[in-house]
């Protein structure tokens, strides 16, 4: 195509040079000699082939230039490509409001030190969301004191530890090109706790979504045995002979397979809990299935035997075996067992009338999961309600200090919404208070209040500054009709407000000025130092350490004063704008 082009040039071009010599000759008042015709075309000729040289040389110069650029387009995509595999994560920076370079600047083992606090912490929802935003973000690797698989090893261990699945296959979906060995460790995450919920069809569809070579040897049993599963046992038998020849054993794997694939009748009867994995082998390959969980049972199993169906009926259980009982206890509060089957076998234990009319006594006696029992039986008996709150405290107290508190909470919720709010003696209202109220109403809807300016109608500038063409006026009318009230107090939450409108460009009237002061020293000097560092990265663990078990809503008005003073000056504007729609509307 290079050569037609370049030939279709030189004709062009030389058609245009005979036009031009044939009229500039036509127009000349000089006369012509026909008989030096010869002479003149000769020469034209010449001329033609010197120029057309001329074309050829230049066209040859134009394409080394075309192919300079393309390797120097080539050697800058190359780069690129290198610098993406560099780069690991779910959301684009700008989604967040943030910047690829968010940990470039920041000291690698102060990263590791302040994730190690912060796996301490019993994260809040707004905290863990936070975090997520901090840890998968896509972004470039800091350069000190930490290597990339440590870095991303982070990301890895906070996606294991959320248990988000959804998140995970996100992940694995779009950091294809990370390190086989370290994304294996989050596809064996996924597909055991998929197995572990009996959706073996969900387990065996992540082989098929991602497009990685399996080394990993339990993942290769996982993909063998779902390509059985699937009825593709020829791809099966296959894989299976290239593994034997590099040498793999598993005899128990073997026996299961080999009953799978038809080869044999009968596969061992030995049941193994070593994985999920063999667990679902066993259970799929022996025909009389039995299997009773105990307290060394692992959750993942206790899981599957939940989900499949296979735990004990709960009329069978034999009361005398306390410790069975325990376990159920356990399984409960881990959602295994359903909580109206625990209450239903306390309701079997068969105590004595002496016991049932003196339980506040007679049951500190018992061993706890008996004790248990007899409280839960005196409080479906007795009408007083003093003694009612007594014996319902004294449960909970029960199950937390056997750190079981999940197994008496919906059950607890339940009793609690019989007993009439009035009625509740004033030494319960606290208790009452606090597990009564475990399904609030979710308050979604802001009522706007001119009256206050956290809760006025400039509220509806962080929501969307793009409609908010008349923010100046409006804040400077607002000012000036609160300025008219002399009792009012204007609260931090009114100064959090109004920094970040002139942090965004708001121009609010000197005259206002005196209506508030602002204390700069409340900012801490370790995140005014990441701030001066640009240290983004690094500054939203440590507002994830800051905020904690706290919702944002529970926070402090000077603490959130200083991490809404923060993020103006990072200029993350549209984290401190979910903030700032959490922490200051009055919600109904």
């Amino acid at each position: 195509m290079k050569i037609l082009r370049l030939l279709n040039k030189k004709k062009f071009i030389f058609t245009i040079l005979i036009i031009f010599f044939i009229s500039s000759k036509s127009f000349t008042n000089e006369p012509v000699d026909i008989w030096n015709l010869d002479i003149e075309e000769e020469n034209l000729n010449s001329q033609n082939k010197d120029l057309e040289e001329k074309v050829i040389d230049k066209s040859k110069i134009y394409e080394n230039q075309i192919d300079k650029n393309i390797d120097q387009k080539i050697q800058e995509d190359e780069t690129l490509i290198s610098k993406k595999y560099d780069i690991f994560g779910i959301y684009d920076p700008e989604d967040n409001g943030l910047n690829i370079n968010m940990w470039t600047n920041s000291d690698g083992k102060k990263i590791l030190d302040i994730i190690n606090r912060i796996d301490k912490i019993k994260l809040s929802k707004d905290a863990k969301e936070i975090l997520d935003i901090s840890l998968l973000t896509n972004s470039y690797i800091p350069q000190k004191n930490i290597t990339k698989e440590e870095f991303i090893k982070l990301k890895i261990d906070f996606l294991i530890k959320n248990g988000d699945l959804n998140l995970i296959e996100n992940f694995l979906l779009k950091n294809e090109n990370l390190d086989s060995n370290i994304n294996q460790e989050l596809i064996k995450f996924l597909v055991d706790d998929y197995l572990s919920n009996s959706k073996i069809e969900k387990s065996c569809e992540i082989f098929s979504l991602l497009n990685q070579i399996i080394t990993d040897n339990y993942l290769f049993k996982f993909n063998v045995y779902c390509l059985i599963n699937q009825n593709k046992k020829e791809q099966a038998q296959m894989q299976f002979d290239l593994k034997k020849e590099l040498g793999f054993e598993d005899s128990f794997f073997e026996n299961k397979f080999n009953y799978l694939m038809g080869y044999i009748e009968n596969s061992d009867k030995k049941i193994s809990d070593k994985s999920i994995l063999d667990f679902h082998l066993s259970h799929r390959t022996i025909p009389d299935f039995n299997f009773q969980p105990d307290s060394l049972t692992s959750r993942q199993i206790w899981k599957y035997l939940s989900t499949s169906n296979l735990l004990d009926n709960i009329q069978s259980v034999d009361l005398e075996d306390l410790n069975r009982i325990a376990i159920i206890e356990k399984a409960t509060h881990e959602n295994n067992y359903q909580e109206k089957d625990l209450y239903n076998l306390y309701k079997r234990f068969q105590f004595n009338i002496d016991q049932l009319l003196n339980v506040r006594q007679s049951h500190k006696v018992l061993i706890n999961a008996e004790a248990r029992a007899l409280l839960y039986q005196g409080i479906l008996i007795t009408d007083k309600i003093n003694l009612k709150m007594e014996l319902i405290k004294n449960l909970k107290d029960s199950f937390i200090a056997d750190e079981i508190p999940n197994a008496f909470k919906t059950e607890l919720l339940k009793i609690l919404n019989k007993i009439n709010p009035d009625d509740i003696p004033s030494n319960y209202s606290n208790f009452y208070e606090k597990y009564s109220n475990e399904e609030k109403i979710i308050l979604t809807k802001t009522k706007i209040n001119n009256k206050i300016i956290h809760q006025s109608k400039l509220l509806n500038y962080f929501r969307d500054n793009s409609k908010s063409k008349n923010i100046n006026q409006e804040t400077n009318d607002l000012l000036k009709k609160i300025k008219k009230n002399k009792k009012y107090f204007v609260s931090t939450k009114d100064i959090m407000l109004l920094d970040s409108l002139k942090s965004d460009g708001v121009k609010i009237s000197k005259k206002y000025n005196e209506l508030y002061e602002i204390d700069q020293s409340e900012m801490p000097e370790d995140i005014q130092i990441l701030i001066n560092n640009n240290e983004v990265g690094l500054f939203l663990l440590r507002l994830v350490e800051i905020i904690g078990e706290d919702e944002l809503y529970n926070i402090g008005p000077e603490t959130l004063h200083f991490i809404i003073n923060a993020l103006n000056q990072l200029d993350l504007d549209l984290l401190r704008n979910k903030i700032l729609l959490t922490v200051l509307p009055l919600k109904v």
